[in-house]
């Protein structure tokens, strides 16, 4: 996978971290497996990517509405995040990420807007040291309302100091992808892991 960047200069980059900054979507799906099967749920793999973004208590009663669920939220979402904390060692970041990262990095900001919980985002990027890179996080609990909505990076360009517009967002979701969009922000989409050949940039 190669990726392309929109020419410019911009004055921050905006993350967001599970299948962008760390490969992590598979072992979030192990996890989510095991930890659904326990109340006798399921995750269609499809719709696990097609979700990506949304906050894990969210998906948690999405679930419960659409199999007839009594699922608890905050047990079933604890249980899920230590599954995937158990095989955090495995995680590794995807290169050509790694790549902008490591050469942009001291040169302008970055932030990482992201879904997941504080605790979850911190420990991906510390298990692949990358979590000092980062000048500000912007995890769920920090916001009110969810990808697709751009709360989150209107949030994080705040934290940053820096215009909405001057931002480049790296997302691997659509979900991801129309919330920078609704910021004003100019996007590079990731590929899920099944069909990473080349990201192109967005206007």
């Amino acid at each position: 996978m190669s990726l392309k960047l929109r020419p410019g200069e911009f004055a921050a980059y905006l993350f967001d971290c599970d299948g962008t900054i760390v490969d992590s979507m598979p072992l979030h799906y192990l996890a989510w497996k095991k930890a659904l099967a326990e109340w006798n749920g399921t995750f269609d793999e499809p719709l696990f990517y097609s979700w990506g973004g949304i906050p894990t208590r969210e998906i948690i009663c999405l679930l419960n509405k659409q199999q007839g669920l009594n699922m608890p939220a905050d047990i079933v979402a604890t249980r899920k995040d230590n599954l995937y904390f158990e095989h955090i060692s495995q995680l590794k970041p995807i290169p050509e990420v790694l790549e902008i990262i490591n050469n942009q990095y001291g040169k302008i900001p970055f932030a990482v807007v992201s879904g997941g919980i504080r605790d979850s985002v911190s420990a991906s990027l510390a298990s692949v040291q990358l979590l000092d890179k980062f000048d500000v996080l912007v995890c769920a609990g920090d916001y009110k309302r969810a990808k697709p909505d751009p709360e989150g990076y209107l949030l994080a360009a705040e934290k940053l100091g820096v215009a909405p517009e001057t931002c480049l967002v790296f997302e691997d979701t659509d979900m991801g992808i129309q919330a920078a969009d609704a910021a004003g922000m100019s996007s590079v989409k990731i590929p899920p892991p099944w069909e990473r050949a080349v990201a192109e940039p967005r206007k």
